[in-house]
């Protein structure tokens, strides 16, 4: 009896001493995460599933979900400095990005890759090209490209050019603080309480003569004209639709450029008007070059913005009236036709129109890092 209860003790002390080894230890530093996310994971599950009141509900999960993860990392991080510093400093990365990193892998990077699948399919599940011949034929998405085409150049061209003009205006003016605060304002409101209110602003239901609840044909009528139907009028209303993005963006713009525009050496200025420059010759030979890099980052950032741009046009259109984009397109395809291969590779198409607006950013950051 004695010798089995030795023979145990000592298989335990065994089992403590694996544990106490550099694999065993790496192995418990590898397992704990995963140990971890799959207790968040049931947690999830056990939550959507109850019958508890929803105010519980999201206390709960807010607990659940930000004090998991943070034990996720205190756990992981506890057996990753138990380990050699070799060890160490070769898991320490991979402890600290690898939830992020399956997080990103499992709910991005794979379901583009299913995506690209679903979109060379029919919906009998058989290999077509189909769905792109549709892309790029059908008069539909035509309307769509060129809806879209004109969002990337007017809404882009004139976001910026806002902004720098408010920008420089701004900082030039005593009232600098509460004119950037006015522009930015619109900032927070979300694209679909933007179109509600523009909805409102360019309303025409009202028969002439009514009083119009619209605020431009209620000005229009003060002034002794017509009510005109703004969101009807082809191919006008996508203007209409593009000022409301510039009203919602200038702010952001402004607010980069403003950053550049303070950057730019007061002795450089200086010199150029010592040379003779004009103020014009100043702001586009020596202002403009100097916040180039600025420029293309608002740039790109509005152009991926407006390349998947559909809260406006969902909420005051439809896409109706010749004001179909792509991404609105996409939605109808899926959801409305149930047509999910043809929802697909608009989907495709959407992020093939944005990944090298995303590398030439990437690129050009390098560059500017590496100098």
């Amino acid at each position: 009896m004695a010798a089995e209860f030795q023979t145990e003790a000592e298989g335990g002390r065994g089992i403590l001493d694996w544990f106490g080894t550099t694999i065993g230890r790496i192995v418990i530093s590898l397992l704990i995460p995963f140990v971890a996310f799959a207790v968040l994971y049931y947690g999830f599950i056990f939550l959507r599933e109850s019958e508890a009141p929803t105010g519980v509900i999201v206390a709960v999960a807010i607990v659940w979900g930000v004090g998991g993860v943070a034990l996720l990392f205190l756990l992981a991080n506890w057996f990753v400095e138990q380990l050699p510093l070799a060890a160490k400093v070769a898991l320490r990365p991979y402890v600290f990005v690898g939830p992020a990193m399956a997080i990103l892998i499992y709910y991005l990077v794979l379901p583009t890759f299913r995506t690209l699948w679903l979109s060379f399919q029919n919906k009998a599940g058989e290999f077509t090209l189909a769905n792109y011949e549709f892309a790029f034929t059908d008069p539909v998405m035509l309307e769509s490209l060129r809806n879209i085409a004109l969002w990337l150049v007017f809404g882009t061209g004139f976001i910026v050019i806002f902004g720098l003009l408010v920008a420089i205006l701004a900082d030039r003016s005593r009232f600098e603080v509460l004119a950037k605060a006015l522009i930015f304002l619109p900032m927070a409101i979300s694209f679909v309480g933007a179109g509600v209110i523009f909805r409102f602003i360019y309303d025409a239901s009202r028969a002439p003569g009514q009083s119009q609840i619209g605020l431009l044909n209620a000005i229009v009528e003060g002034l002794g004209g017509e009510r005109i139907a703004w969101l009807l009028i082809q191919p006008w209303n996508n203007f209409f639709l593009i000022a409301v993005l510039i009203f919602l963006q200038t702010g952001f713009a402004m607010v980069l450029l403003s950053a550049a525009l303070k950057g730019v050496p007061e002795e450089l200025l200086e010199a150029g008007r010592i040379d003779g420059a004009s103020e014009v010759q100043i702001f586009f030979r020596i202002i403009i070059p100097y916040i180039r890099g600025t420029i293309i980052t608002v740039s790109t950032t509005i152009v991926i913005l407006t390349l998947k741009i559909f809260d406006l046009i969902f909420v005051m259109t439809q896409g109706r009236n010749g004001t179909e984009v792509i991404a609105d397109r996409m939605y109808k395809e899926m959801f409305t036709f149930a047509n999910q291969p043809r929802g697909a590779a608009l989907a495709i198409l959407l992020v093939v129109l944005t990944v090298p607006v995303m590398y030439y950013n990437l690129k050009r950051f390098s560059e500017e890092e590496a100098f």
